[in-house]
């Protein structure tokens, strides 16, 4: 309890800085959530500037919108913006000398996680949308579902979305809707009159030692709905039924405080019973999912998705129970679900190659690897190329066995090196992957670049195929062999 006041407090004392005419400079602005809480903080009336070792298409939009971005990192970058407050991610190492500058100063110097849970205290009505895998698209879907429902939220995400042509939504009412990521714990800064916890599994290694240690900051997450508010939960996930278990012995006070509400598939049950919101007779057309929905037993609207996958079926019921719970139709969500693209990178459809369709997602964890394949074989395809980039050297490590198993039976698979920004341990390698799923019997190939592995794949692309990408920069030849323009690149021309 004593910890969970003094992150309040200090959510509290960052908030109070985020007003007209503050300074806010941002160390790593070019991040997929940094630069939305810059472009947030501007809409507040903030003046805002960063930098970022390495500028990218989100810092170019940013300098296009006024907020100035330095290339690279340098301690007189602190001295002429003279800030008010510092914003700083987790990849920022305590070597940085804009952070140490700031620290020198006595500045105020905050991780990003303090900021957002900051940004959202300016807001009545916060909803957040926490757990290991979908919440990009689950907040995406329940975003556009209630601006469709003519609720106007102000929107942060971790990617972007077509729909903002950036990651964020600046809105004119008084709901925030934004993912709430566990990586280091960061979602304890968040309080919610509206969450969900979508899924919890084992990740982050460098952060969770175990699966229990996960479990129980989802628990500690969970304590921050406020008194009277809403906590969305998924049937039928046993580490979701452990997690609520545990919050129920530990916060009994708060648990009678508290609204569940629950949702899932026909047949599962939570805590004996059948969940509040059920999806049913899920089959595929042409790929892509179609479903029907009941509220408490009875009808409510029949959906069809325009993204693939059953683990896409389960973000959309997320989705649906946040905008059931904030003022959302069915109508408005059977329009989003029906010509929703998905958030950047998220099974992104980028165009064709050689008459070969190309998707690029984000999938970085084994059981998202997994999933991302068996989505990608229900699309019809003469043949279903992979290829896959891990990210950090942690994750690998710590889950090398679950992901030679994810992909041993992908054949062929191509895997480039390890994508790392922020851990300096490297002493593991995709090489390494690529030998053990060969040595099960597996089909990998081992690519040292990314540009190396984009040109072997060129000329085996054929018309009627599906190219499947996975990996954060990775995903970046799709877009190299569709010529596609992303959003950001997009909204610059």
């Amino acid at each position: 309890m004593e910890e969970q006041m003094k992150r309040q407090q200090l959510v509290s004392e960052t908030a109070n800085l985020i007003k007209p005419g503050a300074r806010i400079f941002f160390i790593g602005i070019g991040g997929i959530s940094m630069c939305g809480l810059a472009e947030l903080a501007k809409a507040s009336g903030a003046v805002c500037a960063g930098s970022d070792a390495k500028p990218n298409q989100r810092c170019a939009y940013l300098e296009s919108i006024g907020i100035p971005v330095a290339n690279g990192h340098d301690a007189k970058n602190i001295d002429e913006f003279k800030p008010d407050l510092v914003v700083m991610t987790r990849a920022i190492f305590a070597d940085n000398p804009e952070r140490l500058r700031a620290q020198a100063l006595s500045l105020p110097l905050v991780e990003r996680a303090v900021f957002l849970g900051a940004i959202g205290q300016a807001f009545p009505q916060v909803v957040n949308i926490a757990g290991t895998n979908g919440k990009s698209t689950a907040t995406a879907m329940a975003a556009l579902i209630l601006m469709e429902s003519g609720v106007d939220p102000t929107v942060h995400l971790g990617a972007e979305l077509i729909e903002f042509k950036t990651t964020v939504h600046i809105g004119g009412d008084q709901h925030f809707v934004s993912e709430a990521c566990e990586f280091g714990r960061g979602f304890y800064y968040y309080h919610s009159d509206i969450a969900i916890i979508l899924n919890i599994v084992h990740d982050h290694i460098d952060c969770y030692e175990t699966l229990d240690d996960m479990i129980d900051a989802f628990v500690e997450f969970s304590a921050n709905v406020k008194p009277g508010g809403t906590l969305c939960l998924p049937a039928g996930d046993p580490s979701i039924s452990d997690m609520w278990q545990r919050f129920s012995e530990r916060y009994p006070a708060l648990k009678k405080d508290l609204t569940i509400f629950t949702y899932g598939k026909e047949g599962t049950t939570f805590e004996g019973k059948a969940p509040d919101l059920v999806y049913r007779d899920l089959h595929y057309e042409d790929g892509l999912p179609r479903f029907n929905v009941t509220l408490y037993g009875e009808p409510y609207a029949d959906f069809t998705l325009n993204v693939p996958g059953e683990f896409n079926v389960e973000n959309a019921m997320g989705a649906l129970a946040i905008s059931i719970k904030s003022g959302g139709t069915p109508e408005a969500a059977q329009k989003v679900f029906s010509t929703f693209r998905g958030a950047e990178g998220r099974f992104t459809y980028t165009g064709k190659y050689n008459g070969c369709r190309i998707f690029a997602d984000y999938a970085h964890h084994p059981s998202a690897v997994k999933v991302t394949v068996a989505a990608a074989r229900n699309i019809p395809a003469e043949t279903l190329h992979v290829c896959f980039q891990p990210l950090t050297h942690s994750r690998v490590r710590g889950f090398f066995q679950e992901f030679v198993d994810s992909l041993k039976d992908v054949r062929p698979v191509y895997i480039s090196e390890i994508y790392d920004d922020r851990e300096r341990d490297a002493s593991i390698s995709s090489k390494d992957l690529v030998d053990e799923i060969n040595r099960q019997g597996g089909d990998a190939y081992y690519f040292k670049t990314n540009a190396e592995l984009r040109e072997h794949v060129r000329p085996l692309l054929k018309p009627g195929d599906v190219f499947l990408v996975m990996g954060v920069d990775l995903r970046q030849i799709a877009d190299d062999l569709t010529e596609r323009k992303t959003h950001l690149e997009a909204v610059e021309s």
